[in-house]
């Protein structure tokens, strides 16, 4: 797969490190950057406060976004990467163990492209994220795709 940069919303540091092992397993080789809230997402979309450095038209291929994150839930940040230009149309996987219904219908009201409920067995972890890599990174045109 490309080395193109996925960003993983996820404050809960156990489902970070399920996240990177997953990739490894799956021999996805994509830089993961991680922001650990939803302000730390933003700025790093909107290359400001410790990100004020990165080069803005280097935009993620795919965000994962968790919904409970702290400062900024993860449909505030989806709200926000909507409404702006640079933003609007990157892939946005949420991915979180809610199981609420009105969850999963405000973040296609959104503007999710798609909506995955963490499995609880890593194996099953696994294979939810080599089904999102290969959907996404291979399968999937993008239009931030060349």
């Amino acid at each position: 797969m490309t080395n193109e940069t996925i960003l993983l919303v996820e404050d809960n540091p156990d489902d970070v490190e399920l996240t990177k092992r997953a990739f490894r397993k799956n021999n996805i080789a994509n830089e993961l950057v991680v922001a650990r809230d939803g302000v730390e997402a933003l700025d790093y979309l909107f290359c400001k406060g410790a990100f004020a450095d990165r080069a803005a038209g280097d935009a993620p291929r795919l965000i994962l976004l968790d919904l409970k994150l702290p400062k900024l839930d993860g449909l505030q940040v989806l709200e926000r990467l909507r409404a702006d230009e640079r933003t609007r149309l990157t892939p946005v996987v949420i991915l979180t163990s809610s199981k609420e219904e009105h969850d999963l219908v405000s973040g296609y009201k959104n503007g999710a492209n798609s909506y995955v409920r963490k499995p609880v067995d890593f194996n099953q972890f696994v294979e939810a994220v080599r089904q999102i890599g290969l959907y996404w990174l291979l399968i999937n045109e993008s239009p931030h795709h060349n």
